[in-house]
């Protein structure tokens, strides 16, 4: 379930701590996308609850411009886009802090790592399609990428012993 004041503010939060001339729509879908999903297998559950969806240039969260439109309604955020190395780059300006209350230490510790990840560690084509994995790929464009499938994002080899392992579950369960 989505907790939409969580999000909005994490969305400011991220756009706070993310230098702006490296945050645009790419890197912010991004940071998200891999905090919610390491929240998701360290906790359980991810930071937001938001749904995920495969797009062009990977996985972006279903709600994202609702959120930045309630943002920039209730004045806490600018959206622009600019001219950038003759692209449009969309750029996020925050016109009050983030209200950090609704978060812990360690949540806002994990964003803080992805965010340094995703904005100084890549560039938006890069961070792409590093999101251009297993899970993304099988999924059809538009359709909902969930949280748990991180734990099917690396195809394994199966093994001997897998087999084996699968022949006797199943003989245990006829018998039965």
């Amino acid at each position: 379930m989505v907790n939409r004041d969580k999000y909005k503010e994490l969305v400011l939060y991220i756009c706070e701590k993310c230098d702006s001339v490296k945050l645009g729509a790419i890197k912010l879908n991004k940071v998200l996308w891999f905090s919610d999903l390491l929240a998701y297998v360290k906790w359980g559950e991810p930071i937001t609850g938001e749904r995920y969806v495969k797009r062009q240039f990977g996985p972006a969260p279903y709600g994202i411009l609702s959120v930045l439109e309630e943002l920039q309604g209730e004045g806490a955020l600018t959206v622009k886009s600019l001219d950038f190395y003759g692209y449009q780059k969309t750029h996020y300006i925050p016109e009050r802090s983030a209200d950090l209350s609704q978060f812990t230490v360690d949540e806002l510790s994990l964003v803080d790592g992805m965010i340094g990840f995703v904005c100084d560690s890549n560039t938006a084509l890069s961070i792409s399609e590093l999101t251009h994995d297993h899970i993304w790929e099988i999924a059809e464009n538009g359709e909902e990428i969930p949280h748990y499938a991180v734990f099917a994002s690396v195809p394994g080899e199966i093994t001997e012993a897998d087999i084996d392992w699968g022949r006797e579950a199943y003989r245990q369960a006829r018998a039965a």
